[in-house]
């Protein structure tokens, strides 16, 4: 991983969530300009900074880092939905997924 990822998975995230960048900018609470001065490498955020990225995509950093997976916030909330299903009702969406799969 390296700058270049981040500028990368941060403009991914950004159009996944079909902000623009001047958008993104204010809602963090920055100039219009920020993400832009990120993503075009001038400047990359601070750890809080980043943290604070990561809860407006509604993602945990390690969502962030995970490039196999290509939309984290998607899956997050997918996880997040089934952590109250009891286990019979796991089983029964594995079993569909593993359907779909074929």
């Amino acid at each position: 991983m390296d700058d270049c990822f981040i500028r990368n998975r941060i403009s991914e995230l950004r159009i996944q969530k079909n902000v623009s960048e001047r958008s993104m900018s204010i809602d963090l609470g920055h100039s219009p300009s920020y993400i832009h001065s990120i993503v075009s490498g001038k400047a990359l955020p601070s750890m809080a900074e980043f943290l604070y990225i990561c809860k407006y995509f509604k993602i945990s950093p390690k969502d962030f880092f995970d490039d196999g997976t290509s939309n984290p916030a998607l899956m997050h909330a997918v996880v997040n939905d089934l952590k109250s299903l009891n286990e019979n009702q796991i089983v029964n969406i594995h079993e569909i997924i593993k359907g779909l799969k074929k």
